[in-house]
Order: C-alpha cells, then structure tokens, then sequence
C-alpha cells in the first residue's frame, strides 16, 4: 500500500503566539497519529515559481492514516489554538509505491 506526505504550505503567519501553541499541541496529535517529520522550516532553494514559505512534510503509512489524523479530536484542538494565526494550504498526497 503506498504511503502519504501530508504537506503545509505557511502563506502567510500572522500570529507566532498562536502558530506556537498550535505546534506544542500538533506534534503529539501528529505523532499518535502514526506521522513522522521529514521536513519542516524555510526552503533552502526555491525553483520556478516556486514561494520562500515555511514548508512542513509528514509521512504517513496511508492516505487514510493522514486523513484520520487530519480528522482527529487532538488536531482538531491544534486548529483551534491556530485559529487566525496562519494562512496555510495543506495537501495529503499519495506516494509513489
């Protein structure tokens, strides 16, 4: 079965104080929820028309299991301590077996 990346793109923050709360509550959730960090911070090069954006990617097992923990009670508690504080697009994609 393939994977997932679940991918963030940080448009914009507007509030660091609630994207740190968002953080402390989100890692755990991430975490129970069978993901692993493989990136996270500031692109080291950007191509194309590509944006200087913090990026976040997390491995999962499946795209059922990034969209179980998406869908989570603990996450969704770290969406509400982000509340306003970040514009983000956030993508769940499949990997290539």
């Amino acid at each position: 079965m393939p994977g997932a990346l679940w991918c963030t793109f940080y448009r914009s923050i507007r509030d660091p104080a609630k994207l740190a709360a968002y953080a402390a509550l989100a890692a755990p959730a991430l975490a129970a929820g069978g993901g692993t960090f493989l990136a996270r911070g500031m692109p080291a090069t950007v191509c194309e028309a590509g944006l200087q954006e913090r990026t976040v990617i997390i491995s999962f097992s499946s795209v059922e299991a990034a969209t179980q923990c998406y869908n989570s009670a603990a996450y969704k508690e770290a969406l509400a301590a982000l509340g306003d504080g970040a514009e983000r697009d956030l993508r769940i994609v499949e990997t290539v077996a």
